[in-house]
């Protein structure tokens, strides 16, 4: 497997995990003092909304500060445009995202009606922005060391 192959790999693993609401699994992505940044992209430039320091604030920041699913409910989270640079045992990948979110109308009582067909519910873009992510391999394994995260709206940390 190539080298932006396996970053791209950790974007999706990411993405994943966020979906999930699984702080644990996303820790294992990232060095142990890892930096999580988020900003708000403003018309004065990135304003800095927050910091997470080292796994275990990145991964209960992931499990209990993003609100749970609701019955039937799901986020999708999605990157497109990735721009992967290596450099010996540094990467970095930069990457737009959109987040959707997902809700599936619960089945009638007495089932579906009758020429009901096709999906059931509402799905509904609700951030986007840019990912930069910063890695380092150590030991012949990639790491998150640095991720960006810069929201295209208005966003509360």
């Amino acid at each position: 497997m190539s080298t932006e192959s396996e970053i791209r790999g950790i974007v999706s693993r990411y993405t994943r995990a966020a979906d999930r609401r699984d702080g644990e699994a996303l820790a294992k992505l990232f060095e142990a003092d890892a930096v999580v940044e988020v900003h708000h992209r403003g018309p004065d430039g990135d304003e800095l909304l927050g910091t997470l320091s080292g796994g275990a604030q990145i991964a209960a920041a992931m499990s209990t500060a993003m609100a749970p699913h609701p019955p039937l409910g799901w986020s999708h989270h999605t990157t497109y445009d990735h721009l992967v640079s290596v450099d010996g045992d540094e990467a970095s990948i930069e990457t737009q995202f959109i987040t959707f979110d997902v809700v599936g109308t619960p089945k009638p009582e007495g089932g579906w009606p009758l020429g009901t067909f096709g999906a059931q519910g509402t799905i509904k873009p609700i951030e986007s922005g840019y990912y930069r992510f910063a890695f380092r391999r150590t030991d012949g394994v990639w790491r998150v060391r640095h991720l960006g995260v810069i929201h295209d709206i208005p966003y509360v940390f």
